[in-house]
């Protein structure tokens, strides 16, 4: 189980991006941002789920971002089914377990409701409970009190609950520091806190680090998780990417290397966190590479590095001398890659 697993100080490793993947491959359509691929392409989420898998992920997160009644009408528990069956079907291929995973509603906003909200999580709940996932995220909501709603209502199934949510290190939106966030969650039940989506690896690793300390000052424990952007966003304000001009469609100046990654993936280790993984932009490559990062902890290789030399070092077989320099972990870790734009800006004024 998944705190069996972090409890003896493992390495969990999440999976990646799925919205802003399949969206990109055809099969999800910015705006709406749900799911339904699951049901209307089943083999593209399928291959994504082995992708992640095979690159190192430990943990297989169903397809149910925004799979809620208020998102979806009728649709939501037939997707919200073969969503779970879907991650079951590649878990079952590696040593994976399976997460039900919720998100905010489109609700919360308009009139804060709680009987309401906690019956559109309850009756996700439902659907996991009889397919029998393993474990239960509550993932990107912006306001701690929902968030507290979703993990009241997943405790409620008697298995661990797991709660990130979308913020920096400015807080919620209702300015509610990620410390004081950590604690509310922390008592509410959860037994991993962190953050996921919103902002680049080096702004949530910020964030987790000052839930971190609020935990602490109020003698709490709880397991930390991290699922950062695979997005640089040094320039973002409270709100993360979406308030930047380049989102959703011209995001990919900003895509993390691998290195970046591994370099996240370390930091994020050195500061406690034992679950690991990537949202939006998070490509199977950049699993891999906390996978490879983490590699001496864990005590192997997934099975992608099998076609992926460390640092570069399959470049050693190259013909040409220049190239055969790059075969080394210096190189990459200081290199400083160009974007290839001319008069383009390295940052971005957020349009809000």
């Amino acid at each position: 189980g998944i705190l069996e697993r972090l409890d003896d100080g493992e390495v969990v490793i999440g999976d990646g991006s799925f919205l802003i993947t399949l969206e990109k491959r055809g099969y999800v359509k910015v705006g709406l941002w749900t799911p339904e691929a699951v049901v209307e392409h089943p083999d593209a989420v399928r291959q994504l789920h082995m992708e992640f898998l095979r690159a190192g992920s430990n943990v297989m997160q169903t397809f149910t971002f925004s799979a809620s009644e208020d998102n979806m009408e009728s649709k939501w528990e037939a997707v919200n089914a073969e969503a779970c069956d879907l991650a079951r079907e590649v878990a079952d291929k590696g040593d994976a377990l399976v997460a039900g995973g919720i998100c905010q509603t489109s609700v919360y906003k308009q009139h804060k409701d709680e009987g309401r909200i906690k019956k559109l999580f309850r009756q996700q709940l439902e659907v996991f409970a009889r397919k029998n996932v393993d474990f239960l995220i509550a993932e990107y909501f912006e306001h701690v009190e929902e968030a507290v709603w979703a993990v009241e209502v997943l405790k409620e199934l008697g298995k661990p609950v797991a709660v990130t949510m979308c913020i920096g290190p400015e807080g919620d939106m209702h300015d509610v520091t990620p410390g004081e966030c950590a604690v509310k969650l922390g008592k509410a039940g959860a037994n991993i806190i962190g953050v996921n989506c919103r902002f680049g690896p080096w702004t949530s690793l910020r964030t987790i680090k000052l839930m971190k300390e609020g935990l602490g000052a109020e003698g709490l424990k709880a397991h930390l998780m991290i699922q950062s952007l695979g997005f640089h966003t040094p320039d973002c304000v409270k709100g993360g990417f979406v308030d930047l001009p380049e989102y959703p469609f011209a995001l990919e100046p900003r895509v993390a290397t691998r290195w970046d990654i591994q370099k996240y993936a370390r930091e994020a280790y050195n500061l406690g966190v034992r679950y690991i993984g990537g949202c939006c932009g998070f490509e199977p490559y950049h699993i891999r590479a906390i996978a490879e990062e983490l590699a001496p902890e864990r005590g192997f290789l997934p099975p992608a590095s099998e076609k992926h030399d460390s640092w570069g070092s399959g470049l050693n077989m190259h013909t040409k001398p220049w190239i055969r320099a790059r075969a080394r972990r210096e190189y990459w870790e200081n290199l400083l890659p160009a974007s290839g734009r001319p008069f383009c800006p390295s940052l971005s004024k957020p349009d809000i």
